[in-house]
């Protein structure tokens, strides 16, 4: 039986996390034809950031991913092709008729789609993954969904350049 090399016990600092972009663990997918046509008219309304992603801590067979989405970012409908284990720190997320806030969570089992939007003051969300290698599968829409899309993130550009991280609040106790 091969012994596990990884360490036993290790400390590391959000401050030295690489951008998820840098970190080359998460692997586009899929066909989205729409999309990729819509894809310029999405890069202008994308002038200011709504999202944000690191990956504070890496090892085989384990990642954790640090989400900070400001106040109305759409995440589109996507899935990954490993477990995910989510939990909100600040703000809020709206999942369908579902909101969910500060101290809350959700579990996404592999190849289930998802999406939800941040609520009015944003949202920091922690993603647990037991891989340090996964995949995104953008769902494909509508040519007009996507340009509703650009036009929600054109819109948030005002609110966005100068929004700060929502204040992290311990959750209420029943």
């Amino acid at each position: 039986m091969a012994e596990n090399k990884e360490p036993r016990f290790q400390i590391f600092r959000g401050a030295d996390a690489p951008a998820l972009e840098e970190c080359d663990c998460m692997t586009y997918e899929g066909d989205t034809p729409n999309l990729a046509a819509a894809q310029p008219l999405l890069m202008e309304a994308m002038q200011v950031r709504g999202e944000y992603a690191d990956v504070p801590y890496r090892r085989e067979d384990m990642s954790l991913a640090r989400l900070w989405v400001k106040s109305g970012f759409p995440l589109p409908l996507h899935s990954h092709d490993c477990d995910c284990l989510y939990y909100i720190v600040a703000g809020s997320i709206r999942m369908g008729t579902e909101t969910l806030a500060a101290g809350d969570g959700f579990f996404v089992g592999a190849e289930v789609p998802y999406a939800y939007t941040a609520g009015p003051e944003g949202a920091e969300v922690l993603e647990f993954r037991n891989t340090d290698r996964f995949n995104i599968r953008v769902r494909d829409k509508p040519l007009s969904a996507w340009e509703k899309t650009a036009a929600t993130l054109r819109e948030g550009h005002a609110r966005w350049a100068d929004e700060a991280p929502p204040q992290r609040q311990m959750p209420e106790r029943a």
